[in-house]
């Protein structure tokens, strides 16, 4: 599963470095694919999504922290656990019960967004 950024999140910020895909954004923040992924113009995701890496997407979420879903593999393919999770001070980086992946198609997701 993606992980989520629960509404008791603090606002502190020791997240969004940790994440190696860049999926995590302060609220409010618009966001890319193409941001610490390999991704370039016209895509499409391993899970079906499509979109353009460098096109401008709407915030997930305008009061705390979010973790956008298709660039967030768990860190699988670089850490042995979620990094945001092990960081967070509050403990409100959470496995996402609405978007459950296994870890081949986090694995697949990593390897996408980091095409050497």
């Amino acid at each position: 599963m993606a992980i989520i950024i629960t509404d008791e999140c603090i606002n502190c910020g020791a997240c969004e470095p940790e994440c190696p895909n860049n999926a995590i954004y302060e609220g409010a923040e618009e966001w890319k694919y193409s941001e610490g992924t390999s991704l370039e113009g016209d895509f499409v995701l391993p899970n079906g999504n499509n979109g353009n890496a460098d096109e401008e997407q709407e915030p997930i979420s305008d009061e705390v922290y979010y973790i956008v879903p298709d660039k967030c593999t768990e860190c699988k393919g670089f850490h042995d656990e979620p990094q945001c999770a092990a960081v967070c001070p509050v403990d409100c980086c959470v496995p996402d019960e609405d978007v459950v992946e296994t870890e081949e198609e986090l694995l697949a997701k990593q390897a996408f967004l980091h095409k050497d």
